[in-house]
């Protein structure tokens, strides 16, 4: 009716023009057909006036197709869901869920991330539908009015109990003959068929600890589980953690894998004589911020060693020994003999015991450029509690001064850390007592304390890497369905660079590209595999079979059909380029008539 008119209108006031105000006559019907055409092209234009299209009732919708593992379990429908969804979407189909492109269907996806994927299918015109078990991860980050333009399908699990490992802690690292020590979650979901259960730690070859542990229905226990080292030997293992008697309907969740590190001799050797505070904040410090391997010894009394970890007796012959083999040995105090050694990095802290001059009195820390200077920065290193005495240094034309110290922060500066790398290893020695006043302190003293021994363990260590790496593995174990994720860990700027996988039954290669941060993903099937970066770095990682997918939870997403989106189906005038062409062409084609007549 509308189009009508606009038709109307417009040639009756073109007629009006031609024939009551110019009074052209037969003459003017050229031009009068001309302007009317222009006129009513831009009232069409002016009202946008819209062809109706298809509905969402009629047309066909995009199907988004949950892909997550959920759907997957034993007690999900995902062949009936793949099945309705390539039904209803008649081919178009498209899998959402994780971090991977849509049009990769080649494995499940690790999440379910229903976001992205509707931002992105609503950018059309066409209806969109999500065929899911309701299981969305951030079903609570979807706007309300992109919730209501979808069409939803919901193919709940099935109810079910399961039994399941969902946490594993333990250490990356250890000694040869040091103890494992791990630490389990097992939870239950629903009514479990029995009120305990036995979890038990296990390597490749062997069980090496079994626990019993109770969990109630709907809640979650932790176990403990203790062994040594001795009988794994030293190289990477692959260790998992199970329930050995679940007996529920998804058994893929009732193991993790870990993979532990055991090396001949520890990472770090620390020796204190004598034992005093300093010595016992910094061994505690270490263990706290380094992921290496180590142990402590302590001389209490003139003639015997100790463990600092249980104060058990050691002989000599076993802290020089430990001693020799650490890639970094800290001496502090009066070691004497035992502490000499080739080991490829030191770091000396002489308190006065053999000599020199020591300057008791409030002396505050400030810090000089340094590879461990970065550890404080935003931080109030001025209003740090003071140490109690300095020694004497001298630094040489080589070395870097990291801490300095003023007698009450006035009078001259004394350097209290220096270090220095020569022929391949690295030292630093530290002449100050007191420092552990920062970690008793607390706040930002103790957060400084803290990042200045990862600083200096971290420089130390570094120089005695026999064994260059381009690239390492952020996590070597990661969930089903879930990339392995390597961070560049080479000179330079991150380059494309060819990575090797290898395991029992199969081996490829990939190239690892990598973003911004320095991390490259690669996606691989649930395996054990070795793997080798060209240019250097090797190793063992694993896909485990474990994923949070595998455990049931709340239904985020219920059955509706979307609204209708009519307006954004239909085509618009303002839409029609050929509309825009005629208007201009009958304008030109009046102009030109009128010419023709002697007319502007």
């Amino acid at each position: 009716m509308s189009l009508v008119l606009i038709l109307v209108l417009a040639f009756a006031l073109s007629a009006l023009t031609y024939f009551y105000l110019e009074k052209i006559g037969r003459r003017a019907w050229i031009p009068l057909i001309c302007r009317g055409v222009a006129w009513s092209a831009l009232g069409i234009l002016i009202a946008d006036l819209s062809c109706a299209g298809r509905g969402i009732g009629n047309a066909t919708p995009l199907v988004l197709l949950d892909g997550s593992l959920s759907l997957r379990a034993n007690t999900g429908h995902w062949a009936q869901a793949r099945d309705s969804a390539l039904r209803w979407g008649q081919g178009r189909v498209t899998l959402f869920g994780d971090e991977r492109t849509s049009g990769d269907t080649s494995q499940a996806r690790g999440r379910s991330l229903l976001v992205p994927a509707v931002r992105a299918a609503l950018a059309g015109d066409a209806p969109v539908l999500v065929v899911t078990d309701g299981e969305i991860e951030d079903a609570d980050q979807l706007p309300p009015d992109l919730r209501g333009n979808l069409g939803v399908r919901v193919f709940p699990r099935s109810a079910t109990t399961d039994l399941a490992v969902t946490r594993v802690d333990g250490p990356a690292r250890l000694a040869l003959g040091d103890t494992l020590a791990i630490d389990a979650e097992v939870r239950s979901v629903g009514q479990p068929g029995k009120d305990s259960v036995t979890v038990e730690l296990k390597s490749e070859r062997a069980t090496l600890a079994r626990r019993r542990v109770r969990v109630a229905a709907d809640g979650a226990a932790w176990v403990s589980l203790r062994a040594g080292t001795a009988t794994l030997g030293s190289g990477q293992h692959l260790l998992s953690v199970a329930i050995a008697d679940a007996g529920d309907a998804e058994p893929r969740d009732d193991a993790r894998l870990l993979i532990l590190t055991v090396t001949r001799a520890p990472g770090i050797v620390m020796l204190a004589s004598p034992g005093d505070w300093d010595a016992r904040f910094l061994f505690r410090a270490l263990r706290e911020v380094t992921q290496v391997p180590l142990r402590g010894y302590v001389r209490l009394t003139p003639d015997r060693w100790r463990s600092m970890s249980d104060l058990a007796p050691v002989s000599d012959d076993a802290v020089r020994t430990a001693a020799q083999g650490a890639d970094l040995l800290i001496m502090k105090g009066a070691v004497g003999e035992i502490g000499r050694g080739r080991t490829r990095a030191v770091w000396r802290w002489p308190s006065g015991e053999v000599g020199g001059t020591v300057i008791p009195g409030d002396w505050y820390i400030s810090a000089k450029p340094s590879p461990i200077a970065g550890s404080f920065i935003g931080l109030p290193l001025d209003s740090f509690p003071p140490v109690i005495q300095v020694g004497s240094l001298q630094p040489g034309p080589s070395d870097w001064v990291g801490l300095v110290a003023r007698a009450g922060r006035s009078g001259a500066e004394r350097p209290v850390m220096l270090g220095r790398e020569t022929g391949g290893v690295r030292e630093v020695v530290t002449a100050a007592d007191g420092f552990w006043r920062w970690a008793f302190r607390g706040g930002s003293s103790e957060t400084g304390y803290r990042a200045s021994v990862a600083a200096t363990s971290s420089w130390l260590l570094g120089g005695t890497e026999t064994k260059p790496e381009i690239a390492r593995p952020v996590r070597t174990v990661v969930e089903n369905a879930r990339p392995l994720v390597f961070e560049w860990s080479g000179r330079g700027a991150p380059s494309p660079t060819g990575v090797t996988f290898q395991s029992r039954e199969r081996s490829w290669s990939d190239t690892l590209r990598f973003d911004g941060q320095g991390h490259a993903q690669v996606w691989a099937p649930v395996g054990r595999y070795r793997y080798r970066v060209e240019g250097g770095g090797d190793g063992l990682v694993a896909v485990d079979t474990y994923s949070d997918e595998w455990l049931p939870r709340p239904v985020a997403l219920k059955d509706q059909v979307g609204q209708q989106r009519g307006g954004d189906l239909g085509s618009h005038a303002r839409q029609w380029g050929w509309l825009f062409a005629l208007c201009v062409l009958a304008l030109g084609g009046e102009w030109g008539a009128r010419r023709r007549l002697g007319l502007r």
